[in-house]
């Protein structure tokens, strides 16, 4: 296991640390049981409070992540520990398949894309100058893969990974999809494949 621990303005000593890598390995035991990859970060967050993050690289692009904040860094770990396990109980004979299968597939399945962070000025008001607005900064780049999944595959990787959306291929009909999280708690899926048959846009809900 490589494990990467680190604290941002926060000095991590020997028992936290220890703590951290017991802990790791106790997850790495029950539900992967294999080499895995990962970081676990704290840092400060506001109110006087630790935020801490964990990510897990368990398979070829297959991430799990989870953050928890609290007034101490190890009720903040462990709460994050805690959402990392939850999430592997749920998912984890589906995921076994899923990883098996990913793996099993040719590199060139997936394509390669750039993934920007960007960032927008909101202080500059362009209604007042009439002007309009310059394209967002890009602060960051980096490669990604886009997976061929079915549906149900990204709903899980979304959930793993913790983000608000999941773009991928979908396994069924090689079109591009995106499954999101919606604010009435819903799984939100488009489907280009769909909205070329019907010639305009469309939105399914999928189910978790």
């Amino acid at each position: 296991m490589n494990l990467n621990i680190q604290g941002k303005q926060i000095n991590i000593g020997d028992s936290l640390r220890t703590h951290i890598n017991d802990k790791i390995e106790e997850l790495n035991t029950k539900f992967f049981n294999r080499a895995i990859t990962g970081s676990v970060t704290l840092s400060p967050e506001g109110n006087s409070s630790i935020k801490a993050h964990i990510k897990l690289g368990i398979g070829r692009d297959i991430d799990v992540e989870a953050y928890a904040t609290e007034q101490e860094a190890y009720k903040a770990f462990d709460n994050a520990a805690e959402k990392i396990a939850k999430q592997m109980r749920r998912y984890k004979r589906r995921l076994r398949d899923h990883r098996q299968r990913i793996e099993d597939s040719p590199e060139n399945e997936a394509l390669k894309a750039q993934d920007y962070v960007i960032t927008v000025n909101e202080n500059e008001d362009h209604e007042q100058d009439n002007q309009a607005p310059e394209e967002p900064l890009i602060i960051a780049q980096m490669s990604t893969n886009i997976q061929k999944l079915s549906v149900s595959e990204a709903v899980m990787r979304m959930d793993l990974s913790g983000q608000p959306a999941w773009l991928f291929r979908n396994l069924s009909n090689d079109s591009i999809s995106m499954v999101y999280r919606r604010e009435d708690g819903n799984i939100g899926w488009i489907d280009t494949e769909q909205a070329e048959k019907k010639g305009s846009g469309g939105e399914t809900l999928a189910a978790e």
